[in-house]
């Protein structure tokens, strides 16, 4: 059997694009040495040649052996680049293309399209025709969502996007045009070729500063063009149906070529269903992890309190809005003081602006005890937790599977979770959840929590073993196979 991976970015890439789809294809490369199953990784968005009017083309990457790449895709990558293009949908150079490839380098089993972003949707009728199983995997939500996380201009969970309405103002401060945004990219892309990762963040610096400066002539120039002040105006009418058009046309797409579409979670197949996506191709298909071993062998925590009578709480990840972390930070200002008193908290992320720092250090005088850990690698992890009683994975957000709720979970740390995206799945106990943004129903939890009120036993009981990656490649090879349905 062949099977072609397609990602917006390469697994190996330099830079360490991709997150946590690229760690995905890592551990499937990985698991499929040995196999019999011959495989193949193209992306396609990131690279383009400087200058205009170059015809999108395939090659193999230089030096990686089953590597290969689209070179001037007419969609832009990651998605937010590609904002309100038409070539989202279709483009006949970069479809010859991938035909093209295709025809070179197949027969082709199967595509698994673990992002369709860099490319239009329309490649997966050109897949289908080429004889192979078409099979998205949805890690994250681009086909029905151009800013790919259903996440309204930074700040809110988007649960309706008013028929285009709200995406015409979603991204902040806007974009800049097409062809500036291909020529950053074909910058970082050369500045890469040339001097590997040590030109790339003074080609980046260089861009962000002409980016900057471009930014400040529209703005004085739409303040000198700018008529008396009158009423607000709504989104614009025709962006506002591009938009709508968009999430129909790649709906649609998905729908008439698609063998079988992968859900990472059962959250994430509800939404797919909820947005027109043929509940007949959807299937759950949790990712593998190649620690899943450790779920076996980890001691779950005895008990939710120390030996103090305190909850020993970690936050894992990002300082950002859309994990959670500013709502974290809101919460445990507003908690009573008895509850909070009760509260150990470690945060293991990244320095934030010194307003949020700040922030973050006022709670120490609440607290029973406050650690911030300045980022962290895999392999700190082990001692970053050992003491944890309670996981926190606050995110607003329908946050596909954290990678943060996963880690924790295989170490045995019970998980308090907002009620969004499919970390809850993990320990899938109802008692362990709370509405996003609620810092009541967050409070209450925590309450319950010192009370006493939360079987452990029965949590564990509950609780869902994380997907082995054998486990994951018996999955993938009836779908690729047919087998599956």
């Amino acid at each position: 059997m062949r099977v072609l991976f397609v990602n917006w970015v390469d697994w190996r890439d330099a830079l360490g694009r991709g997150g946590g789809v690229a760690v995905y294809e890592r551990n499937l490369a990985r698991a499929l040495e040995g196999s019999g199953i011959e495989v193949g990784w193209l992306s396609s968005g990131l690279g383009h040649d400087l200058g205009r009017g170059a015809p999108p083309r395939w090659q193999a990457v230089p030096g990686q052996p089953g590597h290969y790449r689209i070179v001037n895709s007419a969609v832009l990558a990651p998605g937010q680049l590609a904002w309100d293009s038409p070539a989202q949908l279709a483009d006949a150079g970069t479809e010859a293309a991938f035909a093209d490839f295709l025809a070179a380098t197949g027969p082709w089993d199967a595509v698994q399209f673990d992002n369709i972003e860099g490319l239009p949707v329309s490649v997966l009728a050109v897949a289908r025709a080429a004889g192979a199983r078409v099979v998205p995997v949805l890690h994250n939500y681009y086909p029905v969502c151009p800013q790919v996380n259903l996440w309204h201009q930074e700040r809110r969970n988007c649960q309706d996007f008013d028929q285009g309405r709200a995406c015409v103002t979603c991204l902040p401060g806007g974009q800049t045009g097409p062809g500036a945004r291909r020529a950053a990219l074909a910058v970082i892309w050369q500045a890469e070729a040339l001097g590997g990762r040590r030109l790339v963040p003074v080609a980046v610096a260089g861009l962000k500063a002409a980016r900057a400066g471009l930014g400040l002539l529209r703005r004085l120039r739409r303040r000198r063009a700018a008529p008396a002040a009158g009423p607000a105006a709504g989104p614009d009418p025709a962006a506002a149906a591009r938009f709508a058009a968009r999430r129909a046309a790649m709906v649609a797409a998905i729908n008439a070529q698609a063998h079988r579409v992968l859900c990472v979670s059962d959250r994430v197949r509800d939404l797919a269903a909820a947005h027109g996506l043929d509940p007949a191709l959807l299937q759950t298909a949790r990712i593998g992890t190649p620690e899943a071993v450790r779920f076996d062998r980890a001691a779950p925590r005895p008990a939710l309190c120390d030996d103090k009578g305190h909850v020993r709480l970690a936050y894992l990840g990002y300082m950002r809005r859309d994990k959670g972390f500013f709502f974290l930070l809101d919460a445990l200002e507003g908690l009573p003081p008895a509850i909070a008193a009760r509260l150990h908290l470690t945060v293991a992320a990244r320095r934030g602006p010194p307003e949020v720092m700040a922030r973050l250090e006022a709670l120490r005088p609440r607290l029973a005890g406050l650690d911030h850990v300045d980022g962290y690698t895999h392999a700190q992890l082990d001692g970053l937790l050992q003491d944890v009683t309670l996981g926190v994975v606050p995110v607003l957000w329908e946050d596909n599977l954290p990678q943060v709720a996963l880690e924790m979970h295989l170490r045995g740390i019970p998980l308090l979770t907002s009620d969004l995206g499919g970390a809850r799945e993990l320990g899938n106990c109802p008692d362990l959840v709370f509405r996003a943004g609620d810092a009541g129903a967050f409070a209450g939890r925590l309450a319950a929590v010192l009370g006493g009120d939360i079987d452990l036993t029965a949590y564990w009981a509950g609780a869902r073993a994380p997907e082995t990656m054998d486990g994951h490649l018996d999955v993938l090879r009836k779908v690729w196979s047919g087998s599956a349905g």
